[in-house]
């Protein structure tokens, strides 16, 4: 493969570390001879939209001038649980995609011993980058894609996986739409099974919920601390998104010191700030998002029903 060597952006599928993938100035197009094969089929790069430890990815089109993003990863640079992570994003985009058009699209794939080639739908920005740029939000905007944002997870948890690491950048808008990405660190958990514990952390703190958190007071066979993953710990970190789309910061972005941060989150007697506004639907799902237990927290199914997400239609009567 021709690896383009100038970096510019758009906002496409990211890296399981995505918090590594970060966007690069629009350039001019490159030349017409860089060209990205999988499996006997030729693709053009347009451009080079990201990049994020092993991987690169690329805006690419095809002979029938359709546009497709294409993850490139580089085997030789990835450690076992990298690798192991790309593995797990394939192995879930292939499942989850034919239940929910809020995933996003696999199209086809290439694995050998030196690389990764994934070809995934093109989308327009990730919703990290569309919430920097977004001065004001408009509600049925934020109505919308939040329905979305659970329509998605609600697909994932009915077939037994966790993301454990929701946040805006693994969110992508096409077409109007918001699709989940990024499947690098979601956990499969047995039908029998409601959760399961890791021997690591992962997630990232500002939507992190509580019992995920690092417990220094329950260590693994390993001696490594141990962190717990549950359906219910996507719905807090959901409600830290809708958060930040309501308020323009997350419930604890306010604390600068991360380990004030993590005792904060972890602390019930800490009072979550929920302003007042003129959506009380709103306020109330972040509410019952927000709760600390996860047993006391709700859940997808019972969100997907609260009165907020129902699209209500408004009769005006006009006076002559």
């Amino acid at each position: 493969m021709s690896t383009p060597s100038d970096n510019r952006s758009s906002y496409l599928p990211h890296t399981p570390a995505n918090s590594l993938l970060q966007p690069f100035p629009v350039g001019q197009p490159i030349t017409s001879s860089e060209c990205i094969v999988v499996k006997g089929r030729v693709y053009a790069v347009l451009k080079q939209i990201g990049t994020g430890g092993s991987s690169k990815v690329f805006q690419v089109m095809d002979d029938k001038k359709h546009l497709y993003a294409i993850k490139y990863v580089n085997l030789e640079e990835a450690d076992a649980q990298t690798i192991e992570s790309y593995q797990n994003e394939i192995s879930h985009l292939n499942k989850l995609q034919q239940h929910s058009d809020k995933i996003i699209r696999l199209y086809d794939f290439e694995i050998t011993t030196e690389h990764i080639y994934m070809v995934m739908e093109c989308g327009n920005i990730d919703l990290n980058t569309w919430l920097r740029k977004k001065k004001t939000i408009n509600p049925w905007e934020r109505k919308s894609y939040w329905k979305n944002m659970l329509e998605a997870v609600h697909t994932i948890h009915q077939h037994g996986i966790v993301h454990s690491d929701l946040k805006p950048a693994n969110f992508l808008i096409v077409d109007g739409m918001l699709k989940l990405i990024d499947f690098g660190i979601a956990n499969q958990i047995q039908p029998d099974v409601t959760s399961i514990v890791k021997d690591s952390q992962v997630g990232t703190i500002n939507y992190m919920p509580p019992e995920t958190i690092k417990d220094t007071t329950s260590f693994g066979d390993n001696g490594r601390p141990r962190s717990k993953i549950s359906p219910k710990g996507d719905v807090w970190s959901l409600g830290c998104i809708l958060y930040c789309m309501t308020y323009g910061k997350t419930p604890f972005q306010h604390i600068t010191n991360q380990i004030t941060k993590l005792h904060a989150i972890l602390d019930p007697s800490y009072v979550i700030e929920i302003p007042d506004i003129p959506e009380n639907d709103l306020q109330d799902v972040l509410r019952k998002c927000l709760v600390r237990n996860p047993k006391e927290r709700i859940s997808i199914t019972e969100l997907l029903a609260h009165p907020y997400v129902q699209i209500q239609t408004h009769t005006r009567t006009e006076f002559i």
